[in-house]
């Protein structure tokens, strides 16, 4: 099979048998479900995904053939789930990045006893961590534009809205 990585990559949007939307998974996930035969596609994108002896269209949207029970969403701490869920924006300068122009910030300091918690870690640019330093917010004189959270389903739901801006086959599937 041949076909471009960045497309195998492409956000696709998962939703339950009950057509709610569930989850994003890359589009080579959603492949494999829909081999496994958990999942079918709803939408499917540009482009399509070539073997010797077929040609398969490329999902946009699945939907899973049984109702799974999804258990409250609790997410990995890890730096990519929080740049997404400060919108990888620096949460001093409210700049809008990319990640490699990025950091993690602890709000209260580790060497304060600062834990790595979801409620204390911070999207942040270079030249603002360096200016805050082994200090708190207050003290540096700098203002959090929101106070850090755990990532909710909440969360989650506003990440498939501001994704559906780019994919317009996902709107009919999210409610505004």
């Amino acid at each position: 099979m041949s076909m471009t990585p960045d497309r195998l990559h492409r956000p696709v949007l998962v939703l339950n048998a009950s057509y709610e939307p569930v989850n994003i998974c890359a589009a080579r996930r959603a492949l494999v479900l829909i081999f496994k035969g958990v999942a079918m596609a709803e939408e499917h994108a540009l482009g399509h995904l070539h073997s010797q002896r077929e040609t398969i269209p490329l999902p946009s949207v699945i939907r899973l053939l049984e109702y799974r029970r999804i258990p409250h969403q609790t997410r990995a701490l890890s730096r990519k789930n929080i740049l997404m869920r400060d919108r990888y924006t620096c949460q001093y300068c409210h700049k809008v990045l990319n990640s490699g122009e990025l950091t993690l910030d602890h709000v209260i300091p580790r060497s304060r006893a600062g834990e790595t918690a979801w409620e204390n870690l911070v999207a942040c640019c270079h030249p603002c961590n360096n200016r805050k330093g082994n200090r708190t917010p207050e003290e540096a004189g700098m203002k959090l534009l929101r106070p850090p959270r755990p990532f909710s389903l909440h969360t989650s739901r506003h990440l498939m809205r501001l994704l559906a801006k780019s994919d317009e086959q996902w709107k009919k599937y999210l409610f505004y």
